[in-house]
């Protein structure tokens, strides 16, 4: 049997105020392209189906599209949610989807739950993991010495049923690290995940009886500790930490001869997302202006802040999602002692000190009485300041 393995599509997300809606529809049609020419039996979504728990009319239209398309072709659906998904939300209709072959596992409910299929010779066992805490597991078992994430999915596997005659595929949302190394990190998983610390992460030894683990929740594709367990990452690039990934849908085979073969099939976006650095005289250089389409991030190294830099770039780039600088200015700055710069100063003397650093000149007493106004409406200073 074949699958796509996809995961964290973020429906309804944007870059800055840019709608990404009609990019899903097009990265999703390019899915649903995939999966019929390698004619596939099975789609694995592995959590954060939408970015707001709360999703959009257009985002819930745009997954109502793409289930039917799949359901009209016969492929069955293996969904679980996760952390960004509304489990209610996620889980409402799915006895009735079932009956259309697409199978939701949005709220843990004490057993790790299953579809068995038969294709030939090879029976193949696929489990539904949603997003869980260690908090949510205690409830079901309160014998177990539950304190982590790892400890909560470790008692759930080990109070479920496996046979290893069959294939076991396991369909999670979790964060799950790999011979003492951490999976790379990037788009809106990288920090939060980041900050969370040990308990949050999940050892991939604890899924040996599972042949192929799809995973969702870190947006870079990559393998984590071996080939079958894997993050496949988002469709598509949604912040700069994710501008170098090249993003793909694993295609997995299961078969009793080869075991699980696994195949990285390219996904090319409508538009790109893109980091670019130098002048913006460089930048803007009409030879070396390409796919102007693209959403870009530009870090300008002119001196001299430009009025209006992000109008001007808007002109030649429209989807510009944010201009940033690095220049001498930006540099001193970076090594600025930041815990003795406000010392026995004046707000006066610090406003001064941090124009001088970012612009190189005095700042005119008219831009003063400006941060000063500023400054009280945020009280940070009072009237007599």
């Amino acid at each position: 049997m074949k699958f796509l393995h996809l995961g964290d599509l973020h429906l309804g997300k944007t870059l800055n105020d840019f709608d990404l809606i009609g990019d899903q529809r097009y990265i999703l049609d390019q899915i649903l392209d995939i999966a019929d020419k390698e004619s596939v039996d099975g789609v694995f979504i592995a959590g954060d189906v939408y970015d707001k728990s709360v999703p959009s009319e257009a985002s819930t239209r745009l997954l109502d599209y793409f289930l039917s398309k799949l359901a009209d072709k016969g492929i069955k659906v293996f969904m679980v949610s996760g952390n960004h998904d509304s489990d209610d939300r996620l889980n409402y209709g799915s006895t009735l989807f079932a009956s259309n072959q697409i199978f939701i596992s949005a709220v843990f409910d004490g057993t790790l739950h299953k579809e068995s299929f038969a294709d030939g010779d090879t029976e193949i066992d696929i489990y539904m993991l949603p997003f869980v805490k260690a908090s949510q597991i205690r409830h079901y078992f309160a014998d177990e010495d539950i304190e982590s994430y790892d400890d909560a999915v470790r008692t759930i596997i080990r109070n479920t049923s496996i046979n290893k005659n069959n294939k076991n595929i396991l369909v999670a949302h979790q964060f799950v690290s790999g011979r003492g190394e951490d999976p790379a990190l990037a788009g809106s998983e990288g920090a939060g995940t980041q900050s969370v610390g040990m308990v949050e992460k999940i050892g991939y030894d604890c899924f040996e009886d599972f042949d192929y683990v799809a995973l969702g929740h870190i947006h870079s594709p990559q393998r984590v500790g071996r080939d079958e367990v894997r993050y496949a990452g988002s469709p598509l690039k949604y912040s700069l930490s994710e501008a170098n990934n090249e993003k793909s849908v694993p295609l997995i085979t299961v078969s009793v001869g080869e075991g699980v073969k696994i195949e990285l099939v390219p996904l090319k976006p409508m538009r790109d997302v893109r980091h670019m650095k130098g002048t913006l005289m460089e930048l803007l250089d009409k030879k070396n202006v390409k796919a102007p389409e693209d959403f870009i991030y530009a870090t300008l190294t002119d001196e001299d802040i430009i009025n209006d830099a992000m109008g001007i770039f808007q002109q030649v780039y429209p989807n510009t999602v944010r201009i940033d600088y690095d220049n001498s200015h930006t540099r001193a700055i970076e090594h600025v002692d930041i815990s003795r710069i406000a010392e026995n100063k004046s707000f006066p003397e610090l406003i001064g000190d941090f124009y001088r650093l970012m612009y190189g000149c005095e700042i005119t007493e008219e831009e003063m009485d400006v941060m000063r106004t500023a400054a009280r409406e945020a009280g940070v200073i009072n009237e007599a300041e």
